[in-house]
């Protein structure tokens, strides 16, 4: 992936993380970044992506809602 690409991705996932970020307990961004990126470099839509990060943060990290 070139810079730009990644600068992309990277602002899109921001975007994405905040209504997370909000929603539930402190955590890590970094973790919530990882699952989201590793799902859009796989093939999911932002949507799923949202939603595979939210699975691993409260299946892997037990990330509970605020």
């Amino acid at each position: 992936m070139d810079i730009a690409a990644l600068a992309g991705l990277l602002h899109e996932t921001a975007e994405h993380h905040g209504p997370y970020e909000k929603s539930h307990a402190p955590h890590d961004w970094w973790d919530w970044y990882a699952a989201y990126m590793d799902a859009r470099e796989h093939g999911s839509t932002p949507d799923a992506a949202s939603e595979a990060a939210g699975r691993y943060m409260a299946e892997v990290l037990h990330v509970p809602p605020a």
